[in-house]
């Protein structure tokens, strides 16, 4: 391969790899690669460098429709880099999430990319010390990089905009469980609430159409607030399916914001408004900072993703009537 290229054969290993060359020498020996043939041996491969070419990508829950289109993402990103996804569900419970974390690291991954159920865990700074981690969405010690969701503007954005349209009472479903107190959008949104004036009502609503919707009954059906925010689209889904087992209009009995921009959520009617996370740039993010660890790179970067408001039709103006 070398010799049909010109090129020494670490810039065609490198090549090959995606690493460290331009697109142009990628795609001369991609070329060449096609003509003569040349298909690497993974086992091989392995063998000589230590890596397996797998990259874990652990879901909190692939019931929510935001983190299957993540996966998805990311696991096209990562073939792009020549590498492939084991993807695990953690089913929302971080007993499961801790198991599936250490069984990955047991199966020497070249790394795991993770957007944490309990960040808090202890657990998590040890497992980093063995293996590079790229968390999404809240912080974790120790990391060899990290997708860290701006929260509390996030969290302002939703609130202030529910409280400009004359929303006082709101209530907050979160798939955040109670041995999972401390993520940072729960606490943002209590200390938020406080700031502005307004009572917040959290109640918890598993990922998952049918919990979602039970959930959502039980909070509409409690002194019933003006507006429902949901810490997932797919949870706010949910108080669409109760509201219209309830009889209720949205927005003009019950408001309701979502927080991850799943592209469904324009087809609703009315559409949902709710906080954009970008997830494309996320997905280019987290790939970009895996393959770096992966390939040995030592300097841990943090990307901060500032969030969005997308506004359509599901939140009523208070103010007008």
């Amino acid at each position: 391969m070398a010799q049909a290229t010109g090129l020494s054969p670490a810039a065609v290993s490198y090549a090959l790899r995606g690493l460290q060359v331009s697109e142009e020498t990628m795609e001369r020996v991609r070329a060449a690669a096609a003509e003569l043939g040349y298909e690497a041996d993974p086992i091989a491969r392995a063998l000589a460098s230590g890596r397996t070419g797998m990259i874990g990508l652990l879901c909190g829950s692939l019931e929510d429709l935001w983190q299957q289109s993540l996966a998805v993402g990311i696991s096209r990103g990562l073939r792009e880099k020549d590498r492939y996804a084991l993807i695990l569900d953690a089913v929302g419970d971080p007993d499961r999430e801790r198991a599936l974390a250490q069984q990955l690291r047991d199966q020497r991954v070249d790394g795991m990319i993770v957007q944490p159920i309990d960040p808090a865990a202890p657990f998590w700074a040890q497992l980093c010390e063995s293996l590079p981690v790229v968390a999404i969405g809240d912080s974790l010690p120790g990391t060899a990089g990290e997708v860290i969701f701006d929260n509390r503007r996030g969290v302002t954005l939703a609130l202030e905009h529910l409280r400009a349209l004359g929303h006082r009472c709101i209530g907050v479903l979160t798939p955040t469980r109670a041995s999972t107190p401390d993520r940072p959008a729960d606490v943002h949104v209590t200390a938020e609430g406080e700031r502005l004036g307004l009572d917040i009502r959290v109640a918890t609503a598993q990922h998952g159409l049918a919990a979602a919707t039970q959930a959502a009954h039980d909070l509409l059906a409690d002194g019933r607030p003006s507006a429902v925010f949901c810490f997932a689209d797919s949870i706010a889904y949910g108080v669409y399916a109760a509201a219209g087992e309830l009889g209720l209009s949205i927005p003009r009995d019950i408001s309701v914001m979502g927080y991850d921009a799943h592209p469904m959520s324009g087809l609703l009617t009315p559409g949902l408004s709710t906080v954009d996370w970008n997830i494309d740039g996320i997905v280019r993010a987290a790939v970009r900072l895996m393959a770096a660890a992966a390939d040995g790179g030592t300097r841990r970067r943090r990307i901060v993703q500032q969030p969005t408001l997308r506004q359509r039709g599901s939140v009523a103006d208070l103010t007008t009537s």
